[in-house]
């Protein structure tokens, strides 16, 4: 099933943060419908920096290729800016689609752009954004690729522009919208209120961050159709890492942390090494 039909149906589609190979296989495993490739996500572990525009259209473009060699899910990548005008907006759209990805989100910040919920982001005009999002889907090679326009307005402008910006972008032809950082559920049922006939809506939930976190049910029976939450995979991670390294540096030894990790033999289950071993023997003809 594409994305583009699946949110047609009423249930709404979760789709967890990843970042690389593993974290996609991990999250195929535990059942998820699609994924989400996060900018941030990608800034925090290629990096080791925080989302604050740094990280580029081909770094994307490859960790979105690497995960489509590894999954089969659709997958909805951070396209920040477009990384430029509209120009660069096309060249964004086709190199991630020939990537694999499902649906390209794209913003209205100026460039370089940083996290949603930090403070002193800018914007550009919304007729510019407009413009943006036209010219992205002339250049889509299929009409199945989709167009998730977020407007990061309510913290700059205010809510009400917000609104105004989101309905903008739904005429020049967005496949979805994305209002970033409603403040309280009275917000976010405005945003249902007032597109929710109208286009699927993304709600992103971020730990800490200034949309009151809520579950998928929550969100579901608000009238949001997708929900994301893109950086909690490296919160967990960067959290066990570094009790890890802490732990190794102390003891010298991972044998007080064995508890907490997988051992060879069970991190290779998880890869599925066996199977891909058997693979290589009945190609090479000696399976």
């Amino acid at each position: 099933m594409t994305l583009r039909a699946r949110l047609t149906q009423p249930d709404i589609l979760v789709a967890p943060g990843v970042y690389d190979g593993l974290t996609a296989a991990l999250a195929a495993e535990a059942g998820f419908e699609a994924l989400y490739l996060s900018g941030a996500a990608v800034a925090y572990t290629r990096l080791g920096r925080p989302d604050i525009g740094l990280t580029t259209a081909s770094e994307m473009a490859d960790t979105m290729a690497l995960i489509a060699d590894r999954v089969a899910l659709p997958v909805i990548i951070d396209a920040d800016t477009g990384f430029g005008n509209a120009l660069n907006a096309q060249r964004t759209m086709r190199a991630y689609e020939r990537a694999g990805a499902a649906a390209l989100q794209v913003e209205d910040q100026t460039y370089p752009k940083r996290c949603g919920h930090l403070a002193d982001k800018s914007l550009i005009p919304t007729a510019e954004m407009a413009g943006k999002i036209a010219a992205m889907a002339d250049a889509r090679a299929s009409d199945e690729t989709l167009i998730i326009a977020r407007t990061d307005a309510i913290a700059v402008e205010g809510f009400e522009a917000a609104l105004a910006r989101a309905d903008a972008y739904a005429s020049a032809g967005a496949d979805a919208l994305f209002v970033e950082a409603p403040r309280s559920q009275a917000e976010m049922a405005r945003i249902t209120d007032t597109f929710g006939t109208r286009l699927p809506l993304l709600a992103n939930m971020v730990e800490g961050g200034a949309t009151p976190l809520s579950s998928a049910t929550d969100l579901e029976a608000m009238g949001f159709s997708i929900a994301i939450f893109p950086g909690g995979i490296v919160r967990a991670l960067a959290h066990t890492a570094k009790e890890y390294y802490a732990n190794l540096a102390q003891n010298g030894s991972n044998r007080p942390f064995r508890d907490r990790m997988f051992d060879f033999d069970g991190l290779n289950t998880v890869l599925g090494t066996e199977a891909m071993l058997k693979d290589g023997r009945r190609w090479d003809g000696n399976g």
